[in-house]
């Protein structure tokens, strides 16, 4: 699609279990919001969707923990992130959420198309049920101890002490987190989307030839997940919370969260539409933004939502059959904090609602740096002193004090009235900085757009103060506060010339600093400046009366700064003071002597090591068995660092079924002992020993 007549842009349904952390900023919701800001600046027709994804087992264990309904607590956090985002700035046309009517009605309706084409397939499998709670339960609802590294509260789908992903019957000793009592096995039907027979069909082969242009991380993801072949994933779950299952024998069933949730982009378009669009603005029906392939679909997204988006809600909306497949998926990587991850379980994050009281009226200066350090490739990091240095070394003493310099002039030399603009610069001097103003200006401008295009917004934003930056330059090169004691007509010019510069930042702070852009055009005393007069040179005239000179930005304070790294560590101190358990793990079942010498364990040694690209634990070994060179994938890249496993010997089980694992086969494993500190050590001879020698 060449040249969509409108988008469709959507931004990842937050979890109504909490607030809004810079993390979400940063991973989707920003950026969207500067790219729907871009494209209604350049004229196009926009629907922006969100809303609160409502349903889901981590909403019922915080309901459960706070001691009210699940509608209480989505209802909570349904106004608490709603009013951060406005309040923030992210324009949303509409932000739903998946509780309502209208959304159970749509949710429930594609999932019955889908049940009567016969889409699913239905299977009966053995789930863990807690007989004293009387029932089935999810991932979440499990806790033992993990098989990898001890930690006696991992989740049945995730440990969150060492992030290994895992599945129930993984865990040592699993418990229910209702009753306590250890969980039984039971048959148990649900329905499941045949992934893997939908990844053969023309038309899904035929989607992901988008991934072609899309951002290397999303496409990695994906064609490693396809390499590996799909399997069939349930999309309902025994729960009493969520979507009920639109079928008779159904009871007790609700819409698995991740086939729920991305309907709700769906939904919230309806309901917009039907209720909420204004009736004196042309607005194209549902049929347009939803099935029309005129129309552009984007999904902003974080990485850990790849998957769902490019991938399995395609396949929904493919076996639908009435829906427009997405047109690109622009997923960022993750932010850190001060030198770790953002993690909502243990408070380390800057909430956005409260960064919106501590710093209040300063929007724009966590927009700027989230934006200029947005993890768009890889994972970036977020720190307060770096937060410090960018607002005042950028936006107070490059951005601020070019507008602050020029309108303070205008008004002392010519008492707020823009001077004559046919002034011609003669000096040979002043002309050069001229010449050089006005290439850097357009220069970045023209790049600034097409970075915008491109969803390039870290460089586009770049861009942008680099347009302030020439402005002061050439304020620095022509110093009109001392020439106006010799020039007076050179000065007039050189403030037309700078007053212009003004108004383009003006239009284009309004894609990524919107609080800024309205304080700016009232300073400018224009109100209505549009993005088509970005590239004129001359957008404000002679004699039009300026404004009143204001501060742009004020400087961030070391002790603003230091109310914040007070906070952290103090929740670094509390986090620390939970209870490391040494866990004895249990010794497993007997077994005889044949079985252990069925392991053919050898000594090897590694040659060559790097990490596996868009995988954050794997790595790449390539390993000498003295007979032969082997590939082995482990998964211990937090451990070890490519360059200090040259050269080591290692042993090596090396007759382990060769394994596919993101697209590379992997022949052999490490053997490897763990402790509960999140250490890992690799096990080898204490001696020099030739490789391939066998261990016994």
């Amino acid at each position: 699609m060449t040249s969509p007549k409108r988008y469709l842009v959507t931004a990842a349904l937050p979890y109504a279990n909490g607030p809004v952390h810079i993390g979400h900023l940063a991973g989707c919701y920003l950026p969207a919001d500067i790219y729907v800001r871009y494209l209604k600046a350049i004229g196009k027709e926009v629907l922006f969707i969100c809303g609160s994804d409502e349903h889901g087992v981590p909403i019922t264990i915080k309901a459960k923990k706070e001691g009210i309904t699940p509608q209480q607590l989505v209802d909570k956090y349904h106004k608490i992130m709603g009013d951060a985002f406005k309040e923030f700035g992210i324009d949303f046309t509409y932000y739903g959420r998946t509780s309502s009517k209208v959304h159970h009605d749509t949710a429930q309706e594609f999932f019955k198309n889908l049940y009567d084409k016969n889409v699913f397939k239905e299977e009966t499998t053995n789930q863990y049920y807690d007989e004293s709670a009387k029932q089935f339960l999810a991932d979440r609802y499990i806790t033992g101890t993990c098989p990898r590294c001890g930690n006696t509260n991992a989740y049945g789908d995730q440990c969150e002490k060492c992030g290994t992903t895992l599945s129930p019957t993984d865990l040592i000793n699993p418990k229910s987190t209702l009753s306590g009592e250890a969980p039984v096995l039971k048959e148990t039907k649900n329905w499941f989307l045949p992934m893997g027979e939908i990844q053969q069909t023309q038309q899904f082969q035929n989607y992901i030839t988008r991934f072609d242009s899309w951002k290397s991380n999303i496409k990695g993801q994906c064609n490693s997940w396809l390499t590996e072949g799909l399997q069939s994933r349930a999309m309902t779950r025994d729960l009493d919370w969520g979507v009920p299952v639109p079928l008779k024998d159904a009871e007790g069933k609700v819409l698995y969260v991740w086939f729920d949730a991305p309907i709700g982009y769906i939904s919230a378009t309806k309901e917009y539409l039907q209720n909420q669009a204004p009736s004196t603005e042309h607005r194209a029906p549902f049929s347009d933004w939803w099935q029309n392939e005129d129309t552009a679909l984007i999904h902003f997204i974080g990485k850990d939502n790849i998957v769902f988006h490019a991938i399995i809600f395609p396949m929904m909306l493919m076996t639908h059959g009435n829906y427009i497949l997405p047109t690109n998926v622009p997923a960022n990587e993750f932010l850190n904090l001060e030198g770790d991850k953002i993690s909502t379980s243990r408070n380390w994050a800057v909430w956005l609602h409260e960064y919106l009281v501590d710093f209040p009226n300063r929007q724009d200066e966590l927009r700027y740096v989230l934006t200029s350090i947005a993890p768009e490739t890889k994972d970036s990091e977020f720190t307060w002193k770096d937060f410090q240095t960018r607002v005042n070394s950028e936006l107070v003493s490059i951005f601020g004090n070019f507008v602050n310099r020029v309108l303070v002039l205008s008004d002392k030399f010519y008492e707020g009235k823009i001077p004559d603009g046919t002034i011609e610069l003669k000096d040979e001097k002043l002309k050069s900085a001229q010449q050089n103003a006005f290439d850097e200006v357009a220069k970045n401008l023209h790049q600034m757009t097409e970075n915008l295009n491109a969803i390039k917004l870290r460089d586009a934003l770049s861009n942008f103060i680099n347009v302030a930056r020439a402005g002061n330059k050439y304020l620095a090169d022509t110093e009109p506060w001392k020439l106006i004691k010799t020039n007076t007509e050179q000065v007039k010019g050189i403030m037309f010339d700078a007053l212009q510069i003004c108004a383009k930042l003006a239009i284009a702070a309004e894609v990524f600093l919107p609080h800024t852009s309205k304080k700016l055009k009232i300073m400018l005393n224009k109100n209505e400046l549009n993005w088509n007069e970005l590239f004129n040179s001359t957008i404000l005239h002679s004699q039009h009366q300026l404004g009143k000179a204001e501060i742009l930005y004020k400087q961030v304070e070391d002790e603003e700064i230091q109310k914040q790294l007070d906070r952290l560590e103090s929740i670094k101190k509390v986090n620390s003071q939970q209870p490391i358990v040494n866990t004895i793990h249990e010794v497993k079942a007997d077994i005889t002597y044949e079985d252990f010498d069925k392991l053919d364990l050898r000594v090897g040694k590694i040659l060559e090591a790097e990490k596996v690209p868009k995988a954050d634990k794997l790595l790449k070994l390539i390993v000498d068995l003295g007979f032969e060179k082997r590939t082995i994938l482990s998964g211990i890249a937090e451990y070890y660092k490519p360059e200090e496993l040259i050269g080591k010997s290692v042993t090596v089980i090396a007759n382990l079924a060769p394994r596919k694992i993101r697209g590379i086969e992997s022949q052999g494993m490490l053997l490897m002992a763990g402790n509960d500190f999140g250490k890992l050590y690799s096990i080898g001879p204490d001696k020099e020993i030739e490789a391939g020698s066998v261990v016994k």
